[in-house]
């Protein structure tokens, strides 16, 4: 079912059994697995920020005032796929499905200013080709422990009580005890002792549009001796990451992929920094592509069967922001 790039993935053991120091870019589907070595960021075209890692050069200043429109598609066409996953949700095949859309944007700002300019956990601009802001860890691993932190959940930061609100609302804490519960079983195939740490904290996230919040919860285990060093193994094992896709993985794969009716590419794909000795790695969501000479943001949101259309539309026209104030 899951097409796998075996050889790269080994490519990834090695260099981790090692302790060479290395930057991966694995799709969606993991059909693409791409690695960079130190040297080789450079001649790639590859700009990377993250919290334990940048190779970003001092961002210039920013002379223009930011021009930025979203073209999404209408309510119907964003309900044909919506039906889709609510009637597989209705026969069991799923109980969570992510579903993501694809929308035209039209900005003065390159992908590169994008980079430079938005604020964000993990930052990503590779070769003109995409551009990412992504507020979500996939996975740590820090000292032969791993850790995951599973975000579902936002809402708009300036409503009254918005963290009260957000932390009761039926559908959202539904989605987040599933993800959750996910995650812990994904952990527990490559660690042992896995267990909550955190549950439903709430996270801050500044755009320039609206503030928003979101809840995520920690969970960590402590990597199992056959995987101890193999980040190739590991991640092979975990992919496709469980947030940005749903449960139970396989079906919902299909569905997602009858549902959506194009391509994600490295959209909710997974990259990551391992520094020779520890890793960190992210989802990458808040994902901005060239096609031609077009700009297209993918967005999407998780669907349960409380979920509401109107409400699912709105959350992924909510996404089409860039974090820059």
């Amino acid at each position: 079912m899951f097409s796998i790039n075996h050889q790269k993935f080994m490519e990834m053991d090695e260099l981790s059994l090692q302790k060479v120091p290395y930057f991966f870019i694995i799709d969606f589907l993991s059909e693409n697995v791409e690695i960079f070595k130190e040297n080789e960021f450079e001649k790639s075209g590859l700009l990377i920020d993250f919290q334990s890692f940048s190779n970003a050069k001092k961002k210039q200043d920013l002379n223009k005032k930011i021009e930025w429109k979203s073209f999404p598609e209408n309510l119907e066409n964003f309900k044909t796929g919506f039906d889709k996953v609510q009637k597989n949700i209705r026969l069991g095949n799923s109980y969570l499905t992510n579903y993501t859309r694809k929308t035209k944007i039209e900005t003065n700002l390159t992908l590169e200013e994008i980079f430079y300019h938005s604020s964000a956990k993990y930052k990503v601009f590779y070769k003109d080709f995409f551009v990412f802001f992504s507020p979500e860890t996939f996975v740590k691993i820090i000292n032969g422990k791993i850790l995951t932190y599973p975000m579902k959940g936002t809402i708009d930061a300036s409503l009254e009580n918005a963290a009260e609100t957000l932390k009761n609302d039926k559908k959202e804490k539904a989605e987040h005890y599933t993800v959750v519960d996910l995650l812990r079983n994904d952990l527990s195939m490559v660690a042992d002792e896995v267990k909550v740490d955190k549950f439903q904290y709430i996270d801050f996230i500044k755009t320039q549009q609206k503030d928003l919040l979101a809840m995520s919860s920690e969970i960590s285990g402590y990597i199992k001796p056959e995987f101890d060093g193999k980040i190739g193994s590991i991640m092979k094992k975990l992919l496709p990451a469980g947030s940005i896709l749903g449960a139970p993985k396989p079906k919902t794969l299909e569905i997602i992929l009858e549902a959506e009716g194009y391509e994600r590419g490295y959209y909710t794909g997974v990259c990551g920094w391992f520094d020779g000795k520890d890793l960190d790695s992210c989802v990458m969501i808040r994902f901005i592509e060239k096609e031609g000479e077009n700009l297209y943001f993918k967005s999407g949101g998780g669907i349960t069967h409380q979920s509401k259309l109107e409400d699912e539309y709105q959350e992924m026209k909510n996404k089409i922001y860039v974090p820059i104030h």
